[in-house]
């Protein structure tokens, strides 16, 4: 079926010149269409305000500029942000940690992995003498040759979702739980933490400020280009679940 926006109806050639730009996605030429459909809007909607262009970027920016309210952001807010993520703002921390990593292949059965890394755990934690040896006999990390010693990791060294559990666990103990990441499944082992040291408000105030904003500033997109979604007339497609584009 063909896809139009606003009477508007897609060439092939444009649908082959869009989705080369959407092969890392689960569904390449549904994202292109979806991506072409949105230009569309955005081109539209800027024609009928008085401003043609050609250029889909072109258009956004503009509609950004004139038609979307983005609110401001006070120093309350920006305290308030400071207060809520203490750990975003402090320097020269460091853990020192141990894991048995259950790797995540193509292949991997994962329910059967995930039983034995519990498995693992609930043994590891019982008789928790034994984890250097279980790390060299089951980890699929290269650490498992150092009983799984990871040694001191700095803040930004380990990727977030594993970082967020290092600093989450009690120093001396080991996680209750496994930890997912991309990589796969982990035992962690957290054996000493330095916190760091807390950068103060006033050094940190701007920074804040302008992640805040840019936050505000793509929310009043976003829910700006549903309006105009909604106000289109699309056949040939599902916008459902489609994500807007962000402005630059």
């Amino acid at each position: 079926m063909a896809i139009t926006v606003n009477g508007s109806e897609f060439t092939d050639a444009e649908v082959e010149a869009e989705l080369p730009f959407h092969q890392d996605t689960p569904q390449p030429l549904r994202s292109a269409c979806i991506a072409l459909a949105l230009k569309r809007v955005m081109l539209d909607e800027a024609a009928e305000l008085g401003h043609p262009v050609q250029d889909a970027e072109e258009a956004a920016d503009w509609l950004l500029s004139t038609q979307v309210s983005v609110p401001t952001v006070d120093e309350a807010s920006c305290r308030r942000y400071y207060d809520q993520h203490p750990e975003r703002f402090r320097v020269g921390g460091w853990v020192d940690a141990d894991h048995i990593l259950f790797a995540v292949a193509e292949n991997t059965p994962l329910d059967a992995l995930r039983e034995f890394a519990n498995e693992t755990l609930a043994l590891v934690r019982k008789h928790p003498e034994r984890f250097e040896a279980l790390a060299a006999g089951r980890s699929n990390c290269p650490s498992s040759e150092n009983g799984g010693a990871l040694g001191q990791m700095a803040r930004g060294e380990a990727v977030p979702e594993f970082e967020a559990a290092l600093w989450r666990i009690t120093p001396g103990t080991i996680a209750e739980a496994l930890i997912e990441t991309r990589y796969g499944l982990h035992i962690v082992r957290v054996n000493r933490r330095h916190e760091g040291q807390q950068l103060p408000f006033e050094q940190v105030h701007e920074s804040i400020a302008q992640a805040l904003l840019a936050a505000s500033r793509d929310a009043a997109w976003r829910q700006y280009v549903q309006v105009l979604l909604g106000r289109a007339k699309i056949e040939g497609i599902d916008l459902e679940g489609a994500d807007t584009p962000l402005v630059q």
